[in-house]
């Protein structure tokens, strides 16, 4: 049956997938279809004709022979309705709001034989290091984990330091901006995500993060990654501009909630010409103009120019507030 999907080189094919995923336009309903050079991945009849200029590959919105699947089991199909939850390795994450907790969990193992750990949020994200609190639903008592995306692994410690595996495509968006010989200062690392990827594309990263816990596993996954060009430390990033100085090529800000706070840091860790990459919450009233003015105030006070190259709206966080990112040039 001829279907619409996006035609990709092999080699491409699973990043490709999992970013048509990520943005809920897959077509599970169809088997991936495949010729000796390329890969037809089966996309929702709504997919935007844009769709390809917001995948991390080339790639071509076409239409192609496809073979539907035979039904699956799926979350839902157990349940009667669509849970809400994220995969870290693993652990299965519970939106703390799940009013039927060990059974949606009882429903995942099921359906997902890899995973060994459910677990449910207790609170949403707190404190100075922005991390979440669990209770054990199912499976193995541990919070730890090893995460795989693109072709790396992350350690990670749910319970002591941020991850989410929501942001994979932006993250390859970012990395694919990058050259051989460039440098680049993540300020808010966490374990690495954007991080461990840069430093297989570029010349050098400085990474950085505040809580003592997420450069331990940091530092642990630029060991298990096989990198030799990542310098991770525990600094407060106001403080790096003295510490490091005028050394980057681009800067990346993925602290959406305070990035805000750390526009001066950023314009001066900047070299002329450097891309800064910041991440923000916005409401869809006013998505980009703000921080747009905000990171020109700060350019204007160190004497520098700015030039926006891209804004993006990433993924709805909440009712009418989306998270963001815009990306600038600071001459």
């Amino acid at each position: 049956m001829e279907r619409l999907c996006v035609k990709v080189k092999k080699r491409f094919g699973e990043p490709v997938r999992q970013a048509l995923a990520e943005m809920d336009l897959l077509d599970n309903s169809y088997r991936l279809s495949a010729d000796d050079d390329c890969l037809y991945v089966p996309v929702m009849d709504e997919c935007p004709e844009d769709v390809c200029s917001n995948l991390p590959h080339v790639a071509e919105l076409v239409k192609h022979d496809l073979q539907p699947n035979k039904k699956q089991i799926t979350p839902e199909n157990l349940l009667g309705f669509s849970p809400s939850f994220e995969i870290v390795g693993d652990i299965a994450i519970l939106d703390g709001d799940e009013e039927e907790p060990e059974k949606v969990a009882q429903a995942l193992l099921e359906f997902r034989k890899s995973l060994r750990v459910v677990l449910q949020e207790k609170a949403g994200i707190t404190g100075e290091f922005r991390v979440r609190s669990f209770r054990l639903v199912a499976g193995e008592d541990r919070t730890e984990t090893v995460h795989r995306d693109h072709g790396y692994r992350y350690l990670v410690d749910v319970a002591k330091v941020y991850f989410t595996p929501r942001l994979s495509t932006e993250r390859q968006r970012v990395v694919l901006q990058l050259k051989s010989d460039d440098v680049v200062v993540d300020m808010f690392a966490g374990v690495g995500p954007y991080s461990i990827p840069a430093a297989k594309k570029c010349g050098y990263v400085y990474a950085i993060d505040k809580n003592p816990h997420a450069v331990e596993y940091l530092q642990k996954n630029i060991e298990l990654n096989r990198l030799d060009n990542v310098e991770a430390f525990v600094a407060d990033a106001r403080d790096l501009p003295q510490r490091l100085g005028q050394v980057a090529d681009h800067v990346i800000m993925n602290l959406p909630h305070n990035a805000c706070d750390f526009v001066n840091e950023a314009v001066a860790l900047t070299k002329p010409g450097g891309i800064i990459h910041y991440y923000a919450m916005a409401h869809e009233d006013a998505l980009f103009g703000p921080s747009i003015e905000l990171i020109g105030k700060a350019a204007e006070k160190g004497g520098r120019k700015l030039e926006v190259l891209e804004t993006r709206s990433v993924r709805s966080y909440a009712p009418h507030q989306y998270n963001i990112c815009i990306d600038v040039r600071i001459d």
